[in-house]
């Protein structure tokens, strides 16, 4: 079974784009909510986040992994495969 892996973003956010771009690296199938502006969306990704506001907030399995530097840490460490395989 898939990983169900989503990706809060705004368009032109370089960290979203390097995100988005390991992910794609990986094959990864991933549901993205671009809410440039959208104060109601960052406010129910916030929620989502533990209170994180800022962009890019990544959910694998609906765990919260944090944004572009954390899914790169998990990545690093060998760890981002085994939460994308564990669905």
């Amino acid at each position: 079974m898939a990983p169900n892996v989503e990706i809060y973003t705004w368009s032109t956010c370089p960290f979203c784009i390097r995100a988005k771009a390991l992910l794609d690296r990986k094959g990864v199938h991933y549901t993205e909510y671009v809410i440039d502006g959208d104060e109601a969306a960052r406010a129910d990704m916030a929620e989502r986040a533990n209170g994180r506001r800022s962009v890019p907030q990544i959910f694998i399995n609906d765990q919260h992994v944090g944004g572009c530097d954390d899914l790169h840490a998990l990545n690093s460490q060998g760890k981002l495969d085994q939460l994308l395989q564990t669905a």
